[in-house]
Protein backbone atom coordinates (compact mmCIF):
# COMPACT_ATOMS: atom_id res chain seq x y z
CA UNK A 1 0.00 0.00 0.00
CA UNK A 2 1.38 3.43 -1.10
CA UNK A 3 1.68 6.36 1.81
CA UNK A 4 -0.69 9.14 2.28
CA UNK A 5 -0.09 13.24 2.51
CA UNK A 6 -2.09 13.84 6.10
CA UNK A 7 -2.36 17.83 6.11
CA UNK A 8 -2.40 18.57 10.17
CA UNK A 9 -2.63 21.96 11.95
CA UNK A 10 0.08 22.40 14.88
CA UNK A 11 -0.99 24.68 18.07
CA UNK A 12 1.46 27.28 17.53
CA UNK A 13 0.22 30.64 17.55
CA UNK A 14 3.84 32.16 17.18
CA UNK A 15 4.05 35.11 15.05
CA UNK A 16 0.67 35.01 14.38
CA UNK A 17 -1.42 38.42 14.81
CA UNK A 18 -4.78 37.94 15.78
CA UNK A 19 -8.57 38.80 16.24
CA UNK A 20 -10.63 38.49 19.50
CA UNK A 21 -14.27 39.95 18.59
CA UNK A 22 -16.38 39.62 21.83
CA UNK A 23 -19.65 40.44 23.11
CA UNK A 24 -19.76 42.93 26.27
CA UNK A 25 -23.72 41.20 26.64
CA UNK A 26 -23.46 38.81 29.12
CA UNK A 27 -19.98 39.84 30.19
CA UNK A 28 -19.49 38.05 33.45
CA UNK A 29 -19.80 34.98 30.85
CA UNK A 30 -17.76 36.21 27.85
CA UNK A 31 -14.69 37.54 29.96
CA UNK A 32 -14.10 34.13 31.01
CA UNK A 33 -14.20 32.88 27.56
CA UNK A 34 -11.97 36.12 26.58
CA UNK A 35 -9.15 35.03 29.37
CA UNK A 36 -9.25 31.62 28.50
CA UNK A 37 -8.67 32.29 24.52
CA UNK A 38 -6.04 35.15 25.43
CA UNK A 39 -4.16 32.61 27.63
CA UNK A 40 -4.34 29.73 25.16
CA UNK A 41 -3.28 32.18 22.60
CA UNK A 42 -0.22 33.28 24.70
CA UNK A 43 0.81 29.18 26.10
CA UNK A 44 1.01 28.51 22.21
CA UNK A 45 3.61 31.59 21.50
CA UNK A 46 1.35 34.56 20.62
CA UNK A 47 3.02 37.56 22.04
CA UNK A 48 0.52 39.84 23.74
CA UNK A 49 1.14 42.82 21.15
CA UNK A 50 -0.47 40.45 18.45
CA UNK A 51 -3.21 39.97 20.11
CA UNK A 52 -6.37 42.84 19.71
CA UNK A 53 -9.23 42.47 21.22
CA UNK A 54 -12.45 43.78 19.92
CA UNK A 55 -15.31 44.90 21.97
CA UNK A 56 -18.80 45.22 20.35
CA UNK A 57 -22.22 45.37 22.24
CA UNK A 58 -23.53 41.96 21.33
CA UNK A 59 -23.46 38.53 19.43
CA UNK A 60 -25.77 40.48 16.55
CA UNK A 61 -22.65 42.61 15.87
CA UNK A 62 -20.12 39.68 16.05
CA UNK A 63 -20.38 38.70 12.61
CA UNK A 64 -19.69 42.68 10.95
CA UNK A 65 -16.52 42.82 13.36
CA UNK A 66 -15.45 39.88 12.41
CA UNK A 67 -16.16 40.58 8.62
CA UNK A 68 -14.21 44.17 8.89
CA UNK A 69 -11.38 42.64 10.96
CA UNK A 70 -10.64 40.08 7.97
CA UNK A 71 -10.97 42.43 5.36
CA UNK A 72 -8.35 44.74 6.94
CA UNK A 73 -5.62 41.55 6.14
CA UNK A 74 -4.29 42.60 9.10
CA UNK A 75 -5.17 38.83 11.24
CA UNK A 76 -3.91 35.57 10.75
CA UNK A 77 -7.32 34.59 12.22
CA UNK A 78 -9.74 35.70 14.57
CA UNK A 79 -11.89 34.47 17.31
CA UNK A 80 -15.24 35.36 17.92
CA UNK A 81 -16.61 35.60 21.37
CA UNK A 82 -20.16 35.63 22.66
CA UNK A 83 -22.56 34.37 25.17
CA UNK A 84 -26.89 34.23 23.98
CA UNK A 85 -28.74 32.57 26.75
CA UNK A 86 -32.40 31.29 25.97
CA UNK A 87 -34.95 33.49 27.53
CA UNK A 88 -38.56 33.25 26.79
CA UNK A 89 -39.20 35.05 23.39
CA UNK A 90 -37.59 33.98 20.48
CA UNK A 91 -34.91 36.59 20.19
CA UNK A 92 -32.83 34.15 20.96
CA UNK A 93 -32.89 31.92 18.17
CA UNK A 94 -32.78 34.71 15.72
CA UNK A 95 -29.88 35.83 17.78
CA UNK A 96 -28.27 32.86 17.52
CA UNK A 97 -28.79 31.86 13.34
CA UNK A 98 -27.38 34.96 12.40
CA UNK A 99 -24.47 35.11 14.64
CA UNK A 100 -23.18 31.47 13.52
CA UNK A 101 -24.25 31.92 10.03
CA UNK A 102 -22.78 35.72 9.72
CA UNK A 103 -19.75 34.34 11.51
CA UNK A 104 -19.08 31.30 8.54
CA UNK A 105 -19.72 33.40 5.64
CA UNK A 106 -16.74 35.93 6.81
CA UNK A 107 -14.20 32.60 7.05
CA UNK A 108 -16.02 31.72 3.35
CA UNK A 109 -15.94 35.04 1.85
CA UNK A 110 -11.66 36.02 2.75
CA UNK A 111 -10.42 32.50 3.97
CA UNK A 112 -9.40 33.75 7.58
CA UNK A 113 -9.70 30.67 10.26
CA UNK A 114 -12.69 32.13 12.27
CA UNK A 115 -12.67 30.51 15.86
CA UNK A 116 -16.43 29.80 16.94
CA UNK A 117 -16.78 30.72 21.01
CA UNK A 118 -20.42 32.38 21.17
CA UNK A 119 -22.26 30.15 23.42
CA UNK A 120 -25.74 29.37 23.16
CA UNK A 121 -27.43 28.07 26.10
CA UNK A 122 -30.40 26.99 27.42
CA UNK A 123 -29.48 28.42 31.12
CA UNK A 124 -26.80 30.11 32.67
CA UNK A 125 -25.91 27.42 34.32
CA UNK A 126 -24.79 25.74 31.14
CA UNK A 127 -23.66 28.78 30.40
CA UNK A 128 -21.05 29.14 33.59
CA UNK A 129 -20.24 25.15 32.95
CA UNK A 130 -18.77 26.52 29.43
CA UNK A 131 -17.18 29.19 30.47
CA UNK A 132 -14.41 27.72 32.32
CA UNK A 133 -15.99 25.00 34.95
CA UNK A 134 -17.74 21.73 34.17
CA UNK A 135 -17.45 22.02 30.16
CA UNK A 136 -14.38 23.27 29.57
CA UNK A 137 -13.50 26.82 28.35
CA UNK A 138 -15.16 27.51 25.02
CA UNK A 139 -13.06 30.30 24.46
CA UNK A 140 -9.44 28.04 24.82
CA UNK A 141 -11.42 25.60 22.32
CA UNK A 142 -12.63 28.44 19.75
CA UNK A 143 -8.63 29.55 19.80
CA UNK A 144 -6.94 26.47 19.39
CA UNK A 145 -9.37 25.32 16.59
CA UNK A 146 -8.77 28.74 14.74
CA UNK A 147 -4.97 28.39 15.37
CA UNK A 148 -4.88 24.70 14.09
CA UNK A 149 -7.00 25.72 11.07
CA UNK A 150 -4.19 28.71 10.06
CA UNK A 151 -2.01 26.13 9.73
CA UNK A 152 -3.65 23.43 8.00
CA UNK A 153 -4.18 26.85 5.78
CA UNK A 154 -0.14 27.07 5.27
CA UNK A 155 0.04 24.00 3.96
CA UNK A 156 -2.42 23.96 1.51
Amino acid sequence: MSSVNIIEGALNAKGLKVALAVSRFNDFITSRLLDGAVDCLVRHGAEREDITIIKVPGAFELPLVCERAAQSGKYSGIVALGAVIRGSTPHFDYVCAECSKGIAQVSLKHGVPVGFGVLTCDSLEQAVERAGSKAGNKGVEAAMAMLETVRVLEQL
